[in-house]
């Protein structure tokens, strides 16, 4: 979930450019909350979700509810998930939450996970050149109907069998 900790300007320096962005946890964000009305199910979907993603579960409060996870090492961002506090949960409405992977591998396995625990396909992994030349990003929905991302930006990754 981390963003440029500085700008990427140059062809060469994207590769070393999206490895910093990963590794130094730049922020562009404090939090993002997604909304569930069924937290049990919410987290049968996003534990194994976030095993893959290599996100550290930070808390979980049931009796609350909610919980979040975070980057080792780091205090923000952090990706919550959980009852909302005026307690109407709204899928949708055009929103999406995308993370950031380290590897292309990485795409593929959460993706397989999402819909393993109930998830929705949206697009399977693969490159999306019309975002740009290595963009290789996997698209699915959680039980709730919230949209979810997972993308690469890394030249010279493997594609996926298959």
């Amino acid at each position: 979930m981390a963003w440029w900790p500085r700008p990427c300007t140059t062809p060469t320096s994207n590769a070393s450019c999206w490895k910093s962005a990963w590794s130094e946890g730049g922020l562009m964000f404090s939090h993002i909350f997604i909304g569930v009305s069924d937290f049990e199910r919410a987290m049968r979907f996003y534990r194994p979700l976030m095993d893959v993603l290599q996100l550290d579960l930070r808390f979980c409060e049931p009796e609350r509810p909610w919980a979040g996870w975070q980057q080792a090492g780091v205090s923000r961002p952090l990706f919550l998930v959980g009852t909302p506090f005026e307690g109407t949960h709204h899928a949708g409405n055009g929103q999406m939450t995308a993370f950031l992977a380290e590897t292309r591998a990485m795409v593929d396995a959460a993706y397989q996970v999402a819909l393993a625990q109930g998830g929705v396909s949206e697009g399977a992994p693969g490159l999306r050149p019309e975002y740009h030349a290595h963009y290789y990003g996997a698209y699915f929905r959680d039980p709730e109907g919230n949209k979810l991302c997972v993308a690469c930006h890394a030249a010279g990754q493997p594609l996926s069998p298959g």
